[in-house]
């Protein structure tokens, strides 16, 4: 069993190397990211080998690792492709690489046998017996299936000294250990290998035969129903039961969600995780985590199968909109010296907005911009989308710091 003495690892999502440098900026121990092929999340920009080089180098210098995915199901054609893929990846040495598929284990084994193998929750791990085999095998660490509950999850610890990592926060599939063919049968788009296009998310109604074009809600419910739609994960309230279950790295999801997905996620667990190792016996939730995770666009929060609680599995069936309460307008390359801000402009800002900096510790900082700068150094009312300017507001930033701003809508 892993000691709960050794402080978990924070874990999250980098889909590009943007969301590498903000899930670092904002605390994360580890990152998890995809090569252009051979993952679950190939509508993530994901990485070149070139890349994943850069992203290896930079995390190092950072004193965070890095785990490579390779998770997806292989056919006969990719096999020859998957080990000149490994061959590249040995020269660069990831930290780990995920892998759910054992016929990309053996090949990793062979040809990769200094970087560990993790294995990816597609595998489908729910009991002690099975975690055991593939340690023997020589897997390091087991991402353990998402259905099964804290109490079991302790129970394969007491039986194992294998790694155990588990999700903490984001989408969950509806389908057993995401094993879901609904994709490919409704869009030609498999979702064991990358391609999902997430049919369970749609808003679905029946239609009789003979009478097209009239939509019957499947709920009483004049909008339609989400059948399939699951709520998100979220257990920033059960951060301790997680670190007291032997659990070892606490996993966000969300490769292919933008930068302020990621920097509000990691933020959050990253001080709830800090504030439990600083007194164990104290920990208590802030309202700030809870606030700022309800600001991320979601589908509704649960705490999934870990508590074994059929109310927390059910489907959301009440409308939900991805329509946060503040917008994100900004991230900050670095500071002129003189007072002023240099950002990326990524939502229209204008002179006299009320803003907030969503800064790596602490509270959000409540802001106004005073002036905005163009890159030719003229004042200017506002800025547009794709720009860069500067901005002078009352609190110093640094670089990638995330800026937003109210919806009055």
């Amino acid at each position: 069993m892993i000691s709960k003495d050794r402080k978990v690892e924070l874990l999250a999502p980098a889909g590009n190397f943007e969301k590498l440098e903000i899930a670092i900026h904002y605390g994360a121990d580890a990152v998890y990211l995809g090569g252009k092929d051979f993952n679950l999340r190939n509508f993530s920009e994901n990485f070149t080998m070139e890349e994943i080089q850069e992203a290896v180098n930079f995390a190092r210098r950072c004193n965070v690792k890095v785990y490579v995915a390779c998770n997806i199901y292989a056919r006969n054609c990719e096999i020859k492709l998957i080990r000149n893929y490994f061959y590249k990846l040995g020269e660069i040495r990831p930290d780990a690489l995920i892998v759910a598929d054992p016929g990309i284990f053996l090949l990793a084994r062979g040809i990769l046998p200094q970087v560990p193998i993790h294995l990816s929750t597609q595998a489908n791990t729910t009991n002690y017996n099975s975690i055991i085999f593939w340690e023997n095998l020589g897997i390091k660490r087991i991402n353990v299936a998402r259905e099964i509950s804290l109490k079991e999850i302790k129970e394969i610890a007491s039986h194992s000294s294998v790694e155990l990592e588990a999700f903490v926060h984001g989408a969950m599939c509806i389908s057993y250990s995401g094993r879901c063919l609904l994709s490919s049968f409704m869009a030609n788009r498999e979702g064991n290998r990358g391609l999902c296009c997430h049919p369970c998310r749609w808003n679905y109604a029946v239609v009789e035969e003979t009478r097209p074009g009239r939509y019957f809600p499947i709920s009483e419910d004049n909008r339609g129903s989400y059948i399939f739609n699951s709520r998100d994960l979220c257990m920033i309230e059960h951060v301790p039961e997680m670190i007291e279950a032997g659990i070892c790295s606490l996993k966000i999801e969300g490769r292919m969600k933008g930068i302020n997905y990621v920097a509000s996620a990691v933020k959050v667990y990253r001080e709830a995780i800090d504030s439990y190792y600083t007194n164990p016996n104290s920990y208590t939730v802030k309202n700030s985590w809870v606030e700022e995770l309800a600001e991320i666009s979601c589908r509704g929060y649960c705490t999934g199968f870990y508590f074994n609680d059929p109310g927390e599995v059910s489907p959301n069936y009440a409308e939900c909109k991805y329509a946060p309460h503040r917008i994100f307008v900004g991230k900050v390359i670095d500071a002129d010296g003189l007072g002023g801000t240099h950002i990326d402009v990524r939502n229209k800002i204008c002179k006299g907005d009320v803003l907030e900096i969503l800064k790596r510790r602490g509270p959000v900082l409540k802001d106004k911009i005073n002036e905005i700068i163009d890159s030719d150094g003229h004042p200017i009312p506002f800025a547009q989308p794709g720009s860069r300017a500067t901005v002078f507001v009352s609190n110093s930033c640094e670089p990638n710091d995330l800026l937003r701003r109210p919806d009055p809508g």
